[in-house]
This record gives C-alpha cells, sequence and structure tokens, in this order.
C-alpha cells in the first residue's frame, strides 16, 4: 500500500468514524432537519434563507469556502446559496444540493412522528428532508471534512450550490445561472440526490427525465342542469374529457400520441440498463408487470421511455354529488419524457392530435401555479469520460460492479448542467426508493447512508489526487446520446 493508499482509507475511516457516533453525526442532520423548509408553502419563504444563513451555511464556512447567497430573480422564491474553494486546480467541480422540502404532512406521519424532529428507529433516521435531500448533502460535507483533514486541500476547485426552491420547479434558478455562468462554470458536475436503482447496489445517474405539468379542460356551460330532464340532451364534460385522455394513453398506459412516445431506444442506453433493475425494497409498491410500454424492462419503462400521468380529475363536487349534468371537468396531467423529446413541441403536438380526433372542445391550459412544473430532459451518455471514470471509482470503493442509468425517472435541473454549463453530469443517489419520499414517514437507512458516505469520500479523494484524479482534456466529449 502506498502513501496515497494509506491516506485515501485514512481519510474514508475519519468518515466513518464521524458517522458511527450516531448521536453526534444525526444531531447535525437534526439542526437541519429542524428548520421547516417547505418551498411551496409562501409562508415559509423567510425560513428558505434561514436554512442558508444559519443551518448549512456555517458547515461549508467551516470547510474555508466563501459564501455567496443569492436573490432569485423571480419574486417569492427561494434564495440559493453558492459556496465556493478555490485552489488554483486545473479541475473545477460542481456539486449541488437542495435545502428545500416538499411539505411537511402533518399529523399523517405514524406513531405520531413530528416531520421536523429527527427519531432515529432502528436502521431508519425519520424526519422531512432526511433523503430529499438535507441528508444527501450532509454526507458530501462530511466527506469533504475528511479529505481536507488528511490531506489538507482538496486537489480540484469547488463550486457547491444549495438551492431553496427545487420541490417548486426551481424557480428562477435557470435564469440566475444564464446570467452569472462564469460564476457557476466548470468542468464537471457531481452531486446526489434521489434514490438509488436497486437498494443493495450502487448505480451513477447520468441526467434526468423532463417533466411537463398541464391541465386538460373541458367547459361547456355555465352552472349545473337537471340530469334528469337534461340527461341525454346536453353533452357532458367529464365524459369527453375521459374519452380524450383515452386517445392520448391506453388501458395499460401506453401513450398513442406520435411525437411524445418513444419508438427506440439508443443502443447505448439499452447497453448500460442491460443488468439494473428497480428494487426499493420491503415496502415498496409491487410493479404492474404489464403496464407501460411492451417489450421493455422495469427499468427501461421508467427511465428510457416517456410516461402520461393523470393527477387529479375532477366534475362537479366529489365529496357531495348532486343529479346533474356538470358543466365542465379538468384533469391535472403531466408527461415525464427523455432525451428526443423537446419540450417546446408537446403542447402544440398534443394539441393537434386532440383536433384530430375531433376534441376542439378540450382545452389545454397552465396548471395553477402551485403545480406549474417544467425541465427538459438531461442525458449524459455513458460512454462519456467522466461517466467511465466515475463507474470505475464507485465499483472500486463498493466492491461491487456499479450500474449506470443515462438518466433518472425523476426530473430536476440538470437541464441547466447540460444545456447552459455544458459539462458532463453525474448523480450518486444515496437513498432508496422505499424512503417514502414526498409523503409522511420519510426516512433514510443507516447502512446505505454509511455505505454511501465512504463511497463519497473516495470519490472526492480521488477527484484530488495527482495521479488517479480524472483529467479534464476530453470531458465534453460524447456528452449527450
Amino acid at each position: 500500500m502506498n502513501d496515497s493508499e494509506r491516506n485515501l482509507t485514512s481519510a474514508i475511516n475519519l468518515s466513518l468514524r464521524e458517522f458511527d457516533d450516531l448521536e453526534k453525526y444525526f444531531s447535525k442532520l437534526e439542526k437541519l432537519v429542524l428548520f421547516p423548509t417547505e418551498s411551496q408553502n409562501s409562508a415559509r419563504l423567510p425560513v428558505l434563507k434561514d436554512y442558508l444563513i444559519e443551518g448549512v451555511g456555517p458547515l461549508f464556512e467551516e470547510l474555508g469556502y466563501k459564501l455567496e447567497i443569492l436573490k432569485n430573480p423571480l419574486s417569492g422564491c427561494g434564495p440559493i446559496l453558492l459556496a465556493t474553494r478555490d485552489e488554483g486546480a486545473a479541475l473545477t467541480v460542481l456539486g449541488y444540493g437542495h435545502g428545500d422540502v416538499i411539505l411537511g404532512q402533518e399529523g399523517l406521519w405514524k406513531k405520531g412522528r413530528d416531520p421536523w424532529k429527527l427519531e432515529i428507529d432502528g436502521k431508519r433516521v425519520y424526519g422531512r428532508g432526511t433523503a430529499d435531500n438535507k441528508g444527501q448533502h450532509l454526507t458530501h460535507l462530511t466527506a469533504l471534512k475528511s479529505v481536507l483533514e488528511v490531506r489538507g486541500t482538496l486537489g480540484f476547485n469547488h463550486r457547491f450550490v444549495i438551492e431553496m426552491g427545487e420541490e417548486n420547479g426551481s424557480k428562477g434558478f435557470r435564469q440566475l445561472v444564464q446570467e452569472r455562468k462564469k460564476k457557476f462554470s466548470a468542468d464537471v458536475f457531481f452531486a446526489s440526490d434521489g434514490p438509488r436503482s436497486e437498494i443493495n447496489k450502487p448505480n451513477i445517474t447520468l441526467g434526468n427525465r423532463g417533466v411537463l405539468n398541464f391541465d386538460l379542460l373541458c367547459s361547456l356551460r355555465k352552472g349545473g342542469h337537471h340530469s334528469g330532464n337534461w340527461g341525454g340532451l346536453l353533452a357532458n364534460p367529464a365524459i369527453i374529457l375521459a374519452n380524450a385522455i383515452s386517445t392520448i394513453v391506453d388501458r395499460k398506459g401506453r401513450i398513442l400520441v406520435d411525437g411524445i412516445s418513444i419508438k427506440k431506444i439508443p443502443e447505448t442506453v439499452k447497453t448500460a440498463l442491460q443488468n439494473i433493475s428497480r428494487d426499493g425494497g420491503k415496502y415498496a409498491p409491487e410493479i404492474d408487470s404489464d403496464w407501460g410500454p411492451k417489450n421493455r424492462s422495469i427499468i427501461e419503462k421508467v427511465t428510457a421511455s416517456n410516461s402520461f400521468e393523470v393527477l387529479t380529475i375532477l366534475s362537479g363536487n366529489p365529496d357531495s354529488p348532486v343529479n346533474s349534468v356538470p358543466p365542465e371537468a379538468r384533469a391535472a396531467c403531466q408527461l415525464r419524457f427523455v432525451v428526443g423529446t423537446n419540450l417546446n413541441e408537446i403542447i402544440p403536438i398534443l394539441r393537434s392530435h386532440l383536433d384530430l380526433h375531433g376534441f376542439n372542445n378540450v382545452t389545454i391550459e397552465e396548471p395553477a401555479s402551485s403545480n406549474r412544473i417544467s425541465f427538459e430532459a438531461s442525458r449524459t451518455s455513458p460512454d462519456n469520460p467522466f461517466a467511465e471514470w466515475m463507474q470505475a471509482v464507485v465499483s472500486k470503493a463498493s466492491n461491487s460492479q456499479c450500474g449506470v442509468l443515462p438518466n433518472s425517472a425523476g426530473s430536476n435541473m440538470t437541464e441547466v448542467v447540460q444545456y447552459d454549463l455544458k459539462i458532463p453530469i453525474v448523480w450518486l443517489p444515496l437513498s432508496y426508493t422505499g424512503c417514502s419520499q414526498h409523503a409522511p414517514d420519510e426516512h433514510i437507512l443507516i447502512p446505505l447512508h454509511r455505505e454511501g458516505l465512504a463511497i463519497v469520500t473516495e470519490v472526492y479523494w480521488k477527484l484530488g489526487d495527482k495521479t488517479e484524479g480524472f483529467k479534464t482534456s476530453a470531458t465534453k466529449t460524447k456528452l449527450t446520446t
């Protein structure tokens, strides 16, 4: 074992010793969870800034980072923290986390748990933001601290963003980056968010599906009319809307619209997904194997295909129905999509499709502001040099073959990284799909995060290693597929 290997081992052991003092380690996470950083709740806007100043900010300052809190260009949206550490190195890494969380859903957690209070129960640690994303960016901060204590330097320049509006659609974030590209510029992107695909082995993820939320509305008249006197004479908007939706997606969840269904998966993507599945653990819902596109694996359906969802559908008063033909019907819909589907073309394609099928009386509208979310799809090619380097490092660090997801099933701000900053994307998810993310009882698994901390420490160590560190010469070749 040479000096570099001994020092790497020391850094990993330092991270694990800190983690294994569970009371001390999770007291740090508890302080972060205590901030009710609900970005979808306008009353919490002051708390979002408090999290940056009083919560996570001091943790960066301890590591010698310079902090800048940037005001969101959109009124009423959360600020962004940019933490920077410049060492005059050849490689610059951009990191990311988000300190905002989904609504706490107080009163719905089992055993009377408080979403804003950390609770350790066996191998689980409960609290809003433990998995998404406070626990994950705390892991990165812990790993960075260990590298600095052992080596004295990172060996690379680091830009770390903490966003406070991810759960609200990252409103204003892209505009902020576009106006200040130089501040956010880097050679590669490395961060952790979301769940790994399989609970028993790590994977890296090279992008995200895009997303567009919209409403379908059929509004025919003012007020309802007695269904006995008028039933059979008046067109029913709920029936029209249901039939309109049935031309978009069939009863097995298969998209029927040319232009927003994926006919063929790129070979590099198919190859990368060959040995990957979806395992959310003991309490995850059972997968409906006959749902979605035909002749595709589970992982191809959720990461290499488009999916159309009806989130809610409403006509009349469902809590107190009356014998009346309703005046209108509305469905909140969503399309998750991969590279190959253009965000700006989705609505025109759907409009043409509905008109072709005779549904001129069904309009497509923007949803309520709280559900107004859109992101472009992003995907770094699996044969990008940084993706290949990262897969090798994570495989060695975990003593198992690291899977590669060309993009995750979810959606977030990586459109900014791919299309504005134009650098390769690598996420290393530290959670799992059964973590109750976005639901009551959100939690992390202690063994999974311990393993993740060791892996993240090794990644940061090797990024700054003079011999094994990633070289920037080929980062932008084969950026997308």
